[in-house]
């Protein structure tokens, strides 16, 4: 069973690779293919069970989606075809039509979604965020300096609780499109939600699953959980 990364050299802003870590130890058997910026992706031609891309600086972001623009239509039909994707952080913004922002900062998006990322770069968001996906409680964390608009028609990966949606007041989080999940929600993400990481590894046809540091990993994610419920902590820091 392989996962492939995309562009670790840039992609992995907040400390992402830790994802991938974490399934390595939980499933020892998980093949990791880490491609570069100027190579064709594996998932293209191999059988790939999950295909992993992190946040990167804004001039990341530009690397990386002139890296995949080659493929844009072999792309859009390995995500029709049901390819699994997991994509953090502002990664998932270059997906989108376009990003731009306030400072000149333009970037022309794979246009696989149908929607705009505005940048305002003196005014970074950061806040926890308690949102739900297939009945689990999805913890986490972001920090941006943006929203996407006009994208009220494209399917919504995360449901919100608690924190900021895909823009203010918006009650939906990320985009899903058949197996392609892609959150703005930033860091070790599976580390922070241990039952999703099993639903994962479920969904890439893993088997016997026992999870790295299981019993700790669930304890800190209860608390965490608990915290972030708490309606006396504002979401906001």
């Amino acid at each position: 069973m392989k996962v492939e990364v995309l562009f670790p050299e840039v992609c992995s802003l907040y400390g992402e690779l830790g994802n991938i870590r974490y399934l390595q130890q939980s499933c020892p058997e998980l093949e990791v293919i880490e491609t570069d910026i100027k190579s064709r992706p594996a998932f293209l031609d191999q059988d790939v069970a999950l295909v992993y891309m992190g946040s990167a600086t804004e001039e990341g972001l530009a690397l990386a989606a002139e890296a995949l623009r080659p493929y844009r239509a072999e792309l859009e039909s390995a995500i029709e075809a049901g390819q699994r994707f997991l994509v953090t952080g502002n990664a998932l913004d270059i997906f989108g039509r376009s990003v731009t922002g306030d400072d000149g900062f333009s970037l022309e998006g794979l246009g696989l979604f149908d929607m705009e990322v505005r940048y305002q770069m003196l005014k970074r968001t950061s806040s926890f965020f308690l949102g739900s996906f297939e009945g689990m409680d999805i913890v986490g964390f972001k920090s941006l300096f943006g929203y996407c608009y006009e994208a009220g028609l494209e399917e919504p990966f995360l449901r919100c609780i608690r924190g900021e949606g895909r823009e203010p007041g918006a009650p939906v989080e990320g985009f899903c499109r058949k197996n392609f999940m892609a959150t703005h929600l930033i860091g070790p993400l599976l580390v922070l939600n241990p039952s999703f990481t099993r639903y994962l590894l479920q969904q890439m046809g893993a088997e016997n699953i026992r999870l790295a540091f299981e019993e700790e990993a669930m304890v800190a994610y209860e608390k965490r959980l608990a915290e972030f419920r708490d309606e006396r902590i504002n979401f906001h820091f």
